[in-house]
């Protein structure tokens, strides 16, 4: 009997010991995750500095080569009845006779000493010009990804739950067609049958000619540009989440769960879409650039006061002082929202490689 007793006492002794080596070992997995994601982090921010140099030296170098003449855009008609003597002076006066070098090295003491400089094309301060028009850029940027994402996962998950069913075939069939479809032939087809044809929306614009911006009058004319961005951007992300809901249903810990006698909609809902939210996020990020150049294009067709129209401007009239900014500002928000989106992924999935 004592025998027995001195055995049972061992056994709880070793499940004790087995645990909590158990513990021991997944807190140091997670101190050693947490410790190569804070590596990735610090790698990936070492290389914003000299992609910032390389776009903006890139940028100053192929505006120097640039047939167009800065003095065109700046003096518009009255380029043809301005003698040259006095093109000569405006050139020297704006700095357009300096070499590419000249104008890079005093736009690096500009952006150090927080002088951006003024802008030709909008004759405003540069730091004027992108405070006023950045937020709209934003509001309008962020809200389509929003949507975009809320759809992507919301039909994502239905038509990856009940493959080959009637909203598969669907989903996947739009999706496959919106993918060919350029942003801007989105938008023109969205003002003629929404805003001409049905008249249910705003054409264009902040708010209707002469008014003061209200809530409601912005989220009117903001509905349509949202739509056309979201539905841009919808088709990766959708069919990104309906692959992986796909391929985490025939995982051996859904069949686990399903064993067990979980029911479908928690099995969904607490297996496989948070196993499908890191893949999701990666595709986010890739998209991040797709997303800025499908904004732009928005923008302009839209008439939105965001930055593609001033990016736009500047660089028609090649507005070094703007345009530079613009394109820098542009590179270092894609590279941060890329560096999210991969530490997101991380986070969410262990599998999930941090370069290390």
């Amino acid at each position: 009997m004592g025998t027995m007793v001195v055995l049972a006492d061992l056994d709880d002794n070793t499940v004790t010991s087995t645990l909590l080596r158990r513990r021991v070992t997944a807190r140091r997995d997670r101190h050693a995750r947490r410790r190569s994601i804070v590596a990735m982090v610090r790698r990936r921010l070492l290389f914003v500095v000299p992609v910032c140099v390389a776009v903006s030296v890139g940028l100053f170098a192929a505006a120097a080569a640039s047939p167009f003449d800065p003095l065109v855009a700046y003096l518009g008609v009255r380029y043809t009845t301005t003698s040259e003597a006095d093109k000569a002076v405006l050139t020297e006066q704006l700095g357009l006779d300096r070499s590419w070098y000249d104008a890079y090295g005093q736009w690096v003491q500009g952006v150090f000493t927080g002088d951006l400089g003024t802008s030709r094309s909008f004759g405003q301060p540069v730091t004027q010009v992108v405070v006023e028009r950045v937020p709209w850029t934003l509001l309008l940027a962020g809200l389509g990804l929003l949507l975009a994402a809320t759809l992507a996962l919301v039909l994502g998950v239905l038509a990856g739950s009940r493959r080959r069913g009637w909203l598969d075939r669907v989903t996947t069939g739009v999706c496959l067609a919106v993918q060919g479809v350029p942003p801007y032939v989105l938008s023109l087809g969205a003002i003629a049958l929404f805003a001409l044809g049905l008249g249910w929306l705003p054409v264009a614009g902040l708010t209707e000619a002469g008014a003061d911006p209200t809530p409601v009058g912005v989220l009117e004319h903001l509905a349509l540009p949202v739509s056309v961005l979201a539905l841009s951007q919808l088709p990766w992300l959708l069919l990104a989440v309906r692959e992986s809901v796909s391929t985490s249903r025939g995982e051996d810990f859904v069949a686990g769960a399903v064993a067990r006698g979980i029911p479908g909609r928690t099995v969904t809902t607490r297996h496989i879409v948070p196993a499908s939210l890191a893949p999701f996020v990666n595709v986010v990020g890739a998209r991040l650039p797709e997303l800025v150049v499908g904004a732009v294009l928005v923008e302009e067709v839209f008439s939105w006061p965001g930055i593609a129209g001033a990016l736009v401007q500047s660089a028609r009239d090649l507005d070094m002082a703007l345009l530079a900014v613009l394109t820098v500002g542009t590179t270092v928000a894609v590279m941060l929202g890329s560096l999210i989106a991969d530490v997101s992924a991380a986070v969410l999935d262990p599998r999930v490689n941090t370069d290390g």
